[in-house]
Formats: structure tokens, C-alpha cells, sequence
């Protein structure tokens, strides 16, 4: 299920399921709100996005309500994230899957939105999206994600990043398949129980915060993840970024993993994650690796109409 494209004029709906927009994210979030207004866009606050009544954030009926709220909205085009944090799985139990098929529309976020965007896909079908959170989109060093959220999901480009993005080849080879991924922590907790990911053939695309997941933390995800036989069912793995005081890396800490077990490609960049350079993925959409070509990963389907 593709979503409708966004187009000047749009109402954008925030929510903040996640972590809590508080006074000390105001000037970031004011200078969003001005950044897309003068893009030409209209933006709707959900009515939870401030609230803080637990400590750690809105309750999970507020964070819900405002989720089901959006995309209830007739007037509401696109529903952004405000920001990450922790616990976006909160609210899993209490997300109207069939108001979202019914009112198909644009999710973005990144980091524990993953939980979020991976899982309306499984449950409904709809193709959502890994990009900038709203908050972060006016305090990046450079334009890079801002563009990147206008190219795809304005624009519908099929360019994932820039031609300056440089790729590493951790192994060479050729694959089809669906696009799914994000947070490598929030992934891993997909991989079993009531709320499941299904991996099979698809096209793994991971990243990690080095400041919250030291590289024991990364190899205990990964191991799980083996573990359970998700590497026995996907079709390429693509790794974004991950810094570390250590110096360790994620691409070594995958080796470590999975040595030469597996017969899937695998890639490395640093155009998502935790880092100014965020292009925006969708996640739901069919993909290609190739290791022989200029360009490593290529989008084989639009993500907006």
C-alpha cells in the first residue's frame, strides 16, 4: 500500500510517541515548524506531543490517541515523529491497524520510531519511512535530511542519498528484496513474539547509537537475531552508522557475528542513523544490492504516488 505523496499546502500532523517534546526542544522544534511553513506546509501539533505526566512521557493512551488521531485527520497528509527516545512499542496494542489501512498516508521517524513504522508495515501494508525526525529537521549541520524528506516524499525520487555518499563493500553480491529495518536494538526486538517482524527475503537495513550501545551490546543484537534464524532469511543486509569511543565498528562487529556463513551481500554507509546525514528509506519497498555497480542499492519501486 503506497502512500500519497505530500504537496505544498499539505497539513503535516506531529506526534511524539516516543519521548516527550520538553522546553529545552522548543527552539529546535519552533525552528522546524518555520522551516516547513515556509516550504510551504501546514503543521498540525498533536494534543499529547508536550504532555509528561509519567516522567518519561505521555501515557500510552495519550501517545496512541494521538497516532489514531492523525491518521483519522482528513486534513492531516503526513504524520511525523516529533523525536526518539524509548518505548514507542508502548503503544502496539492500542494502534487502530484498520483505521490505517482505511487512511493510508506518510509516517516518518528514525531511532525508536523504528518500532512504529516496521510494525504498521507488517500489520497493514502501508510503506512507511525511516528519515529525519521533525524536531532534528532545522538543527542539522548541513541540508543533507531536509532534502533528502523533500526529494523522496514531496518529490518521489528513487535516489536514496547523494552521489557523494561513499559505500563500503563488507561482501560482494547481487539481491532483490523488500526493504525493512532501522534501529538495530528496536529490530531486534521484532524478531520473536506477539509482535513479530517477517524477514523473510528481505533487505535488512540497520544502524546504532554508540553512545547508548557499546559494541558487547551490538554483538548480544546480533547474536540474537542469528540465533533466531533471521540471517537465514534475508536477502542482504546494509549497514548505516555507528560510532563508538572504542573505535570498534559495526561491520566488525557483524563479521564477528556471522563470519562467512551467510550468502548475502552486504554494504556499508553513513547516510542513516544517528548522524546529520539522514536519507530517508522506505520501508516496504522492493530493493536491489548490487556490488558491481556505481550505485550499490537502488529503489525498485515508487514509495509515493
Amino acid at each position: 500500500m503506497i502512500p500519497e505523496r505530500i504537496k505544498k499546502g499539505d497539513t503535516i500532523g506531529i506526534i511524539a510517541p516516543a519521548n516527550p517534546v520538553t522546553e529545552e526542544n522548543l527552539e529546535e522544534f519552533n525552528n522546524s515548524i518555520l522551516l516547513m511553513e515556509v516550504s510551504g506546509y501546514k503543521i498540525k501539533i498533536g494534543k499529547n506531543v508536550f504532555k509528561n505526566p509519567t516522567g518519561y512521557g505521555a501515557t500510552v493512551e495519550q501517545k496512541a490517541e494521538d497516532l489514531n488521531n492523525m491518521f483519522a485527520d482528513t486534513e492531516v497528509k503526513m504524520v511525523w515523529c516529533a523525536k526518539g527516545g524509548n518505548n514507542s512499542n508502548s503503544i502496539f496494542d492500542l494502534i487502530d491497524y484498520e483505521l490505517i489501512k482505511k487512511n493510508p498516508k506518510i509516517i516518518c521517524g528514525f531511532s525508536d520510531i523504528t518500532s512504529i513504522t516496521n510494525m504498521i508495515y507488517e500489520k497493514t501494508g502501508l510503506v512507511t519511512f525511516s528519515g529525519q525526525t521533525f524536531k532534528g529537521l532545522a538543527n542539522c549541520e548541513t541540508e543533507y535530511s531536509y532534502k533528502e524528506i523533500i526529494k523522496r516524499l514531496q518529490d518521489g525520487s528513487l535516489e536514496l542519498g547523494t552521489k557523494d555518499d561513499e559505500y563500503k563493500i563488507l561482501k560482494p553480491g547481487e539481491a532483490e528484496g523488500i526493504l525493512i529495518g532501522g534501529n538495530l536494538n528496536l529490530m531486534h526486538d521484532l524478531v520473536t513474539g506477539k509482535y513479530k517482524m517477517n524477514f523473510q527475503d528481505k533487505i535488512l537495513f540497520l544502524e546504532e547509537l554508540g553512545l547508548e550501545s557499546p559494541p558487547e551490546a551490538v554483538s548480544h543484537y546480533l547474536y540474537y537475531m542469528k540465533q533466531n534464524g533471521v540471517f537465514d532469511k534475508i536477502r542482504g543486509i546494509w549497514l548505516g552508522n555507528y560510532e563508538h569511543e572504542s573505535g570498534i565498528t559495526i561491520e566488525q562487529i557483524l563479521k564477528d557475528t556471522i563470519g562467512d556463513e551467510y550468502n548475502f551481500p552486504i554494504i556499508k554507509s553513513n547516510n542513516f542513523g544517528h548522524t546529520d546525514r539522514k536519507t530517508a528509506i522506505p520501508v516496504g519497498i522492493r530493493a536491489r544490492i548490487d556490488t558491481n555497480d556505481d550505485v550499490k542499492i537502488k529503489l525498485l519501486e515508487n514509495c509515493v504516488k
